[in-house]
């Protein structure tokens, strides 16, 4: 029996908390004025009186209110999910290190000797949200239509059916094999022998086939809650095919899924270019004492809506420290009261020498290209992001035994929400899949030069057998303006000059060629995807270190190359050469890197 996975029922009436802090409430006032509904709660992996069913009274959603209900009650479910998020995706990576003052929970994360008892090996508060997810689906009246003939819960639909896909996503990334159950469950008598576990490649496949009939289906908007879009809230179909296909190897379709979010992002026939935020060094700049930083401000301290914004998806948190929702990822990263200075996470050594290597290559108004520095103070050698992102100082007095004064603007506690997914993550993720899609030169240009339809021109004479399927990607000109063909005027970049400067004039950076002037595009191919995969998840940790992914893009390239030893050696350097990473199990061992409850569930 799974009784503890899926168990009984039990009602009561009160409505579920999405949170006090600025963005909920409003929400939540307007949700009040609606009435009373039923929460159906079962006993699950862990602990009993879990309010896993959110939904109006009756068994179906035939009403537009019902409808409400029943998302913000799985918005409700997203909430402890968030951190969780972003520590497994780090804390077991090769970008963060612990300080002496981390939890025992964290500690073994970084170790991978994670107990049945972490606070992060929680199984239950995934299937909390699956099960909402199930119930939705299975009872909303998708054939309801409005007077203008318009299906009332279809966008609802959409997004649901997106919250449980990416859901189900992170068990299996976190697990490995997982127990699939796509009903609704409300009784106690469940056998476990009809919910046998799955692993990534069942659940990419089944999730593939069910969202791709909704790639057209917009998804819900609320309007402002507080001060958040409501569009912030979801799971973008497009980017989550993207996602499933890249895990799966289907590398074309995922580079069509990545294209089709930008290209109907802000509506059909738009774009959305790689915006050019980046931290600098003045053109002329002589003593490089300061940069000049367009890349943290618009990156992680923006919730507005808009074309130009980068942010896609965030989980809301409370701002009431008391509250269960309220995250604590500000706590851990930065020196603040409530930890009385002790934060427990900080950069590790790998992301410092990593970006401290990069080449920035600087060109000033009469075309003359020179390079910064490579031995200046205060992390400001190389790229200019970790620097952007990490601020340390010894000014302030911390107190006697305490480490010194560090604020991460990543989670520096501005906003009570956890940011999951932003624009330059999907056009990195674009690039791998067309890289690995056999586009390497393609791949190579977002990262150096930005593209446009000139891009794609060139890339078609390049790969002359793939010429009508490069047709379908579409970045108008007048929209993606590059920098080598207007320094005033261009809109879009290379991602890796956000940080390291004019990297299309950067000899350092360049599009890797074979030696032998008579290998056929094949032999080409098979020269550069190697390296430029190194080099999209050098640029990944560049651009995206702190936010939840590391480990993941680790695992995604281990497995895809079938060497479990780039994983392995990559964790095994976070503290530097020749330091113990403070690893308890082997990793080149794949069963080792995901977590397991009570043999229930994961290896």
């Amino acid at each position: 029996m799974i009784a503890r996975l899926f168990s009984k029922t039990s009602t009561n009436h009160s409505l579920p908390s999405l949170g006090r802090g600025k963005g909920v409430g409003p929400l939540l006032g307007l949700l009040a004025l609606c009435g009373l509904f039923t929460v159906t709660s079962c006993d699950d992996m862990l602990e009993t009186d879990s309010d896993l069913y959110v939904y109006a009274d009756g068994d179906n959603l035939a009403d537009p209110t019902d409808t409400i209900y029943s998302m913000v009650g799985i918005l409700n479910k997203l909430q402890p999910l968030a951190d969780r998020t972003v520590l497994l995706g780090e804390v077991r990576g090769d970008l963060v290190d612990l300080t002496p003052y981390a939890s025992t929970d964290l500690q073994q994360l970084a170790s991978f000797s994670i107990s049945d008892d972490n606070a992060y090996n929680n199984p239950r508060d995934y299937y909390a949200v699956i099960n909402n997810c199930n119930y939705f689906l299975a009872h909303a009246d998708t054939a309801l239509k409005n007077n203008r003939g318009e299906r009332i819960f279809e966008k609802e639909f959409a997004a649901v059916k997106g919250i449980r896909a990416w859901t189900y996503l992170q068990l299996a990334l976190i697990y490995g094999r997982v127990p699939f159950v796509d009903e609704p469950l409300t009784s106690t008598q469940v056998n476990e022998a009809d919910y046998p576990l799955v692993d990534l490649n069942y659940i990419c496949q089944y999730f593939i086939d069910d969202l791709m009939p909704l790639i057209h289906t917009e998804l819900p908007g609320y309007g402002e809650v507080g001060s958040v879009d409501s569009r912030f809230l979801y799971f973008p179909i497009n980017i989550l095919l993207g996602e499933l296909n890249l895990w799966a190897g289907n590398y074309r379709e995922a580079a069509l899924s990545y294209y089709r979010y930008i290209s109907t992002r802000d509506g059909v026939g738009t774009s959305w270019p790689l915006h050019n935020y980046k931290a600098y060094w003045d053109e002329d700049e002589i003593t490089y004492e300061s940069f000049i930083d367009g890349w943290e401000m618009n990156c992680f301290r923006t919730e507005s809506y808009s074309t130009g914004s980068e942010l896609i998806t965030l989980i809301p948190g409370d701002s009431i420290s008391t509250s269960p929702y309220y995250s604590s990822l500000p706590s851990l990263w930065n020196t603040t009261a409530g930890n009385d200075g002790y934060y427990s996470l900080t950069p590790s050594a790998a992301i410092i020498n990593l970006s401290k290597a990069q080449a920035y290559c600087n060109r000033n108004a009469a075309g003359e290209i020179s390079y910064a520095p490579t031995n200046l103070p205060n992390y400001l050698t190389g790229d200019l992001r970790l620097r952007s992102a990490w601020y340390t100082s010894t000014r302030f007095n911390v107190g006697e035994g305490r480490p010194q004064y560090q604020l991460m603007y990543k989670h520096s506690g501005e906003s009570p929400h956890v940011h999951l997914w932003r624009g330059s993550m999907v056009w990195l993720r674009l690039a791998e899949a067309l890289n690995c899609a056999g586009f390497p030169q393609f791949a190579y240009n977002i990262l150096a030069t930005g593209v446009n339809n000139n891009t794609i021109d060139s890339l078609q004479n390049v790969y002359k057998a793939d010429s009508v399927w490069l047709e379908q990607f579409n970045f108008p000109n007048t929209l993606h303006v590059l920098r080598t063909e207007s320094l005033t005027g261009y809109t879009t970049i290379g991602v890796h000059s956000r940080g390291s400067g004019f990297t299309e004039w950067n000899e350092h950076y360049t599009l890797p060629m074979p030696e032998d002037s008579t290998a056929t595009l094949a032999d080409i191919v098979a020269h550069q995807q190697p390296i430029i995969e190194d080099l999209i998840m050098d640029e990944c940790a560049l651009e995206m270190a702190f936010e939840g992914h590391r480990f993941y893009d680790l695992m995604r390239v281990a497995l895809r190359r079938g060497d479990y030893g780039y994983l392995a050696q990559r964790i095994a350097a976070r503290r530097g050469e020749g330091a113990s990473a403070g690893i308890a199990v082997d990793l080149t061992d794949p069963s080792n890197w995901y977590l397991s409850w009570q043999g229930r569930i994961g290896y």
